[in-house]
């Protein structure tokens, strides 16, 4: 992560995951290609693909089964064959990563797996005692072995021979040689007294090499099945292998080597004591070991042989990769830290904060290089380390731990050495119970602070001349002063800009000020509810924020000791709280597994940022604020970048292209471009000026096309040509349009164009089909109940004028007038309502056969209309002499009744 030059100060809204640092190997077998460029780990039920120069991953293997119990990797580095706890053996292709075949193995685990040198054999050794072979293409076995009376641990194809041999060791402590071409057991090595771990042959392949827990190491004759020679190693052993002839050793090594190069067998052998030693099998001596580090607590389960760097890489039970080259004496040149634990601390190192420094649930702390990601691990302390801070300059480090004390560490990343690179310059020894919090100066380098579990604040004087002159050997640094600070376990400290006062915090629900320079007490912020896990400075006011287990956050003034502000949002425990943007914003994690951006003026949370499964415990802010790190309880690092600004200017241009598309689309309707219009109103996803589009072209051009159904030929092609994704776009805005009754008229039409012209494969293919089509069922259907509905509520009118035929001959000169003119109010009306009559038809689907259906309801209601019709008037002319009264109640009547008719059409 290069170091990036002053940014323009704003306030931040906007973070993405930048990289993550996460567990490449939880434990079980480890593989590095034969071209040493992939390096193959186990993590849980996957298999992880490093690039074994760089560290990153390549890709994964994701199995969907149980873990992962062994593997192998073909020498060509074509495939892989990996082995579960589901009892299944999958061959993967690396190139691509997917999985080619899988099959059923063994009737319980694979423990041990090899590949033989023609990338053609895969033998596997399992608990159920047995040795199969199988052809790893074809997924067939080949050879079937039994004579072992325990778990088969270890398998090795012999490297050369007319005839193709295996070798098996297993935990009933014999070595047994099969001859795959006779499908026999050769021979019975029978010498180890414990579980044979290791196998491995010479160059020639005339010797075999078994290691075993009986911490003995026996050299075979492979021609004659005799022991030659038995190696006490003085230590479980759990792996041997056998050097290269030409394999380049320090010169005091290789100048005390008896004999020739090619008669001597050297070999390497690691075990329970964690350290890797080179042998002379013929002299029968330890002519190389690794420099034993304090405090390191681990073994050596495995060792690989780089054969073309001439390194060995060995695997230890802390899930770690050390790298040693045999050149200088092995000499740890690289480590890969395979599994991180639990997260508990961050801290950044260097002056251009190019390191991170990272505490996990173990006795070491772990340096990552951000650029790189390669990871150097400091064995200082004895006990799980806690905490970290650094100096203002990056190039001192504090660590304190469970073993009741801390140590300053001298960085300089310039150093090619990593004894040079990380450098113990003071020990503090003192406190009683584990060390919580250490903080340095913000102005100086002068003094460190530590809190405990004891409940006492120490300050340690850090002289200047001994940082300069450090030379590896830790000195006992002197305390200024200690006191007891609170009454339970202190948890955070924090010093003020100004390097005047400093801060503590407890779980006794208080926060302390005190004075840096004889540490008495200046003042006690008390508010919070419950337990505070961490306090901060403002680097530029006179604040200090505290963050609590009662899930808010508190922000005090210095000078009066009075709560300023308080945010709450967290929905558990605040862990960790910094200042951004020079003290504008603030930013948190807690055990919600969130990280929470707020802004201190408006008081409110801008950004929620979720990228940790379980409580986040660390926090650390890069100089120039434009990473965040987070460290969490599942075993992650993450990274985030500060995109605020890429994202302000991605929205401005956005705007900019949304008004020329705008201006375009206004430009195009303005010259009835109704193709353009059509396609970039739905390219713009503005289904609202869609809508109103379709409307316009029907409402003023359906008179000049009446054959068109949207109004224009033009309109109904371009609908009947869009594309899959349009179409897909244009029913969805038409299942939505015609769920409001306002639009369904026009969203009929759309339909009615798809359905015609565009084939129903091609509909039925669409992703979102089913659910659109569903949508538009149920809405059309209601539409269609209405409008037949409406129709059979028109009868009424054409019977009620179909009544009203014989009204003229009845009265004088003035009724004859008023019934002219109610005839023409009553054919105005019929007019109105046929009219209506059309356009609820047309906005049902305009569909064919419900329109003849309709027409024939309606025709036989006409036809039943006219007979009562006829019936009626002549009652009426049989019954003239009526006296006018009557005339005029039956008129009312009828007036009344046809003024409601109306009211019931439009209802």
């Amino acid at each position: 992560m290069a170091s990036l030059p002053p940014q323009k100060l704003h306030l931040k809204t906007s973070f993405k995951v930048s990289s993550t640092i996460e567990s490449i190997y939880t434990g079980g077998k480890v593989q590095v290609t034969a071209d040493e460029r992939l390096l193959i780990t186990a993590v849980a039920e996957d298999i992880n693909i490093l690039d074994l120069a760089t560290g990153r991953t390549v890709m994964r293997l994701k199995s969907e089964t149980d873990a992962i119990s062994c593997f192998a990797a073909k020498p060509d580095g074509k495939h892989l064959v990996s082995a579960s706890q589901s009892l299944l053996l999958k061959l993967w292709d690396l190139e691509t990563g997917d999985e080619v075949r899988s099959w059923k193995a063994h009737e319980a685990p694979v423990v041990a797996m090899d590949f033989d040198s023609t990338s053609t054999l895969v033998a596997t050794g399992s608990a159920d005692s047995t040795v199969k072979v199988w052809d790893a293409d074809g997924g067939f076995c080949t050879h079937n072995f039994k004579g072992h009376s325990g778990i088969v641990s270890a398998v090795k194809f012999h490297p050369g021979g007319d005839s193709i041999r295996l070798v098996s060791g297993s935990d009933d402590c014999k070595i047994r040689v099969w001859d795959l071409d006779t499908r026999a057991c050769l021979a019975t090595l029978d010498s180890h007294v414990s579980v044979v771990r290791s196998l491995d042959f010479s160059a020639n392949g005339a010797y075999l090499v078994s290691g075993a827990r009986d911490k003995v190491v026996c050299l075979w004759n492979m021609r004659t099945f005799e022991l030659e020679k038995t190696l006490p190693i003085f230590e479980s052993v759990e792996t041997v292998g056998v050097l290269l002839s030409n394999t380049p050793l320090p010169e005091t090594v290789s100048a005390g080597l008896v004999g020739a190069a090619e008669n001597r067998l050297l070999i390497y052998t690691g075990g329970d004591k964690g350290t890797l030693r080179v042998w002379d099998v013929m002299a029968g001596e330890c002519v190389l070991a690794q420099p034993k580090q304090a405090n390191t607590k681990h073994e050596i389960l495995e060792s690989i042989y780089l054969r073309n760097s001439h390194s060995l890489v060995a695997v230890t039970s802390d899930q770690n990769l050390l790298f040693h080259d045999l050149a200088t004496g092995l000499a740890r040149t690289r480590q890969i830290a395979g599994y991180n634990q639990e997260v508990l601390d961050l801290a950044m190192l260097g002056p251009d904060d190019s390191h991170l420094a990272v505490v996990t649930n173990t006795e070491q702390v772990r340096i990552y290089n951000l650029a790189t990601m390669d990871c150097d691990i400091l064995y200082g302390h004895s006990e799980i380390v806690m905490c970290v801070d650094r100096s203002r300059d990056g190039t001192l480090l504090a660590s304190g731990a469970r073993d009741h004390k801390a140590v300053v560490w001298k960085f300089q990343p310039e150093a090619t050495d990593l004894a040079e690179r990380y450098i113990q310059v003071g020990t503090c020894v003192g406190h009683t119970e584990p060390i919580s919090a250490v903080a340095f100066p913000r102005k100086s380098s002068s003094t460190v602070i530590t809190g405990s579990y004891d409940r006492t604040i120490k300050v340690w004087d850090l002289p200047e001349a001994l940082v300069a002159s450090a030379s590896g050997e830790s000195a006992k640094l002197k305390t200024r002063y200690t006191f007891q600070a609170h009454d339970k376990d202190i948890q955070s400290l924090a010093v003020a800009p100004n390097d005047k006062v400093f801060a503590s915090g407890a779980l006794d629900k208080t926060a302390k000020l005190w004075s840096m320079e004889d540490g008495h007490l200046l003042g006690v912020f008390k508010g919070h509810r419950r337990g505070i896990w961490c306090v901060q400075f403002s680097p530029v006011d006179q604040i200090l924020a505290t963050s609590s287990t009662d899930k808010t956050i508190k922000l005090w003034n210095v000078a009066d000791f009075s709560c300023v502000k308080t945010f709450e949002g967290h929905t558990n425990s605040v862990l960790q709280v910094s200042f951004l943007s020079a003290g504008m914003q603030l930013a948190s994690c807690g055990s919600d597994g969130l990280l929470k951006l707020w802004t201190i003026r408006s008081n409110e949370c801008v950004a929620t940022l979720d990228g940790h499964e379980d409580r986040v415990w660390a926090l650390a802010v890069h100089k120039d604020e434009k990473y965040i790190m987070s460290g969490s309880s599942d075993s992650t690092v993450v990274v985030w970048e500060d995109v605020t600004i890429e994202e302000q200017e991605t929205k401005q241009k956005e705007h900019e292209e949304q008004v020329l598309l705008e201006q375009d689309l206004a430009t195009y309707l303005l010259k009835r471009d109704y193709k353009n219009a059509i396609l970039l109103a739905m390219r713009l996803d503005k289904p609202h000026r869609l809508l109103t589009l379709f409307e316009e072209v029907h409402h003023t051009n359906h008179h000049l096309h009446p054959t068109s159904i949207l109004g224009h030929p033009q309109v109904d092609a371009i609908v009947a040509g869009l594309s899959d994704t349009n179409l897909e776009k244009l029913l969805i805005h038409t299942r939505t349009w015609n769920a409001n009754s306002r639009h369904a008229r026009t969203a009929q039409a759309v339909l009615n164009v798809i359905l015609r012209y565009v084939p129903a494969e091609r509909i039925a293919n669409l992703r979102q089909a089913k659910g659109v089509v569903e949508g538009l069922l149920v809405y059309t259907e209601r539409h269609q109940r209405i409008a037949n509905s409406l129709v059979t509520q028109s009868f009424i009118v054409d019977y009620t004028v179909e009544s009203m035929a014989g009204f003229e001959e009845v009265g004088g000169d003035e009724d004859e007038e008023d019934d002219e003119d109610l005839d023409t109010w009553i054919g105005n009306m019929v007019v109105d309502d046929r009219r209506r009559e059309a356009h609820v038809v047309e906005a049902a689907g305009d569909e064919e056969e419900n329109g003849a259906d309709a027409a024939g309801v309606k025709e036989d209601a006409i036809a039943w209309s006219n007979s009562e019709d006829e019936d009626e008037q002549d009652d009426r002319e049989g019954n003239a002499d009526r006296n006018s009264a009557d005339e005029d109640d039956e008129e009312d009547e009828e007036d009344d009744e046809d003024a409601s008719d109306p009211m019931e059409v439009d209802e």
